[in-house]
């Protein structure tokens, strides 16, 4: 536990001294100088920190052993793959292990689980230094809601989940291209982020128009939908991941803490709606990614493993609430926000450390293959 937060202390202490907010103004196209490289000390600064954020974070996750609670399972699939037996993971994956099982022999799986954190924490850096304009708001929700330390498991998850967040800025920009390229891409790994496509196409619509009566009865109608055709829905689930069904995962599981985020930050936006949130696209884009999570994390609670599902839509929150807090006028009251949203945060933290310990997940303790 030590260890993890001596990992967040140090990475936050360095993001404090990164100021990126000209250059996600010139990556997120609202900077007049499209395009523009702006070569300045403060850049190279960044560039630097950056680096060093990333080689940390890499080198913890890259380097552990037997930390998460499915990493024997994994190594067991690995064989399964060298194989050429059936197993549940995607073509891609299965391609990609047996290329690194070629490179370094069937039995040798560090490597694996190494290239896949280097490859994921990268997607995480990346785009925190592309769209959070405050960069240590940024990183410190990042790393408190426990993204960071929870992509030790589920590794093939956690890696589409930052391809994921790495292509809301595509999204953004209007380059739906890129954007579901990287996607079909990142569902070669898990096929679960295909359900991005629609749902960040639809969030970047709604955040570009002007509601009217019907925007919200369709709306209502579609939430009723999940409590009415809950079967339907199960059906669709079910026939992509057959396995789910009558499985431990296959179970209603209303996740309190993401439930009590989701409204705080829909709280929040309330609060700072004209300064933060009326006219600024981005912000808004990121508020109705946080709605569709409230929706799952309550009428779509049947979704087995409905946390995993909700992850690519409330993960926004790392950028919105950062951008409503910096948007507040001076003074007391915002300097009273950031305090508030700061400490709920580290209590959560408090309590995700906690149960790392658990059997159920299992990130603590933490064991690394050089000294362990």
């Amino acid at each position: 536990m030590a260890l993890f937060i001596g990992v967040t202390l140090l990475t936050l202490v360095m993001s404090y001294f990164c100021n990126n907010t000209t250059q996600v103004q010139l990556n997120m196209g609202t900077d007049k100088r499209k395009g523009a490289v702006v070569r300045s000390r403060q850049r190279v600064l960044n560039l630097w920190i950056c680096a060093g954020i990333y080689i940390i974070l890499t080198a913890l996750s890259a380097c552990r052993i037997a930390s998460g609670n499915d990493y024997w399972e994994y190594t067991e699939i690995f064989s399964l793959i060298a194989q050429y037996r059936p197993v549940a993971t995607e073509t891609g994956f299965n391609w990609f292990v047996r290329g690194m099982q070629a490179l370094f022999g069937r039995e040798q799986y560090l490597p694996i689980f190494a290239v896949v954190s280097i490859a994921t924490v990268f997607f995480f850096v990346k785009s925190i230094y592309d769209q959070g304009e405050w960069f240590l708001g940024t990183m410190f929700l990042f790393l408190t809601n426990g993204y960071y330390f929870s992509s030790f498991n589920s590794i093939r998850y956690y890696l589409v989940l930052a391809i994921a967040m790495y292509t809301m800025k595509f999204v953004l920009k209007g380059e739906y291209g890129k954007f579901i390229v990287w996607i079909c891409f990142a569902a070669l790994f898990h096929k679960s982020v295909l359900l991005v496509i629609p749902v960040y196409l639809l969030a970047k619509w709604l955040a570009g128009i002007r509601f009217k009566l019907w925007h919200y009865v369709l709306g209502a109608v579609f939430v009723l939908s999940f409590v009415v055709c809950k079967d339907l829905y199960r059906e669709i689930i079910f026939f992509f991941y057959e396995y789910y069904e009558g499985s431990a995962f296959d179970v209603t599981d209303y996740s309190l803490a993401n439930i009590a985020k989701c409204l705080g930050t829909i709280l929040l936006s309330a609060i700072c709606y004209k300064t933060g949130l009326k006219d600024n696209e981005r912000n808004r884009f990121y508020f109705f990614l946080n709605i569709g999570g409230l929706v799952l994390y309550t009428v779509g609670a049947f979704i087995p493993t409905v946390t995993r599902v909700a992850y690519y839509l409330i993960i926004g929150q790392v950028f919105l609430i950062p951008s409503l807090l910096m948007s507040m006028k001076d003074g007391i009251w915002k300097k009273l926000f950031i305090a508030g949203v700061a400490l709920v945060f580290m209590a959560y933290f408090a309590l995700f450390l906690k149960n790392a310990y658990t059997m159920d997940i299992r990130l603590l303790p933490y064991l690394n293959w050089i000294f362990n």
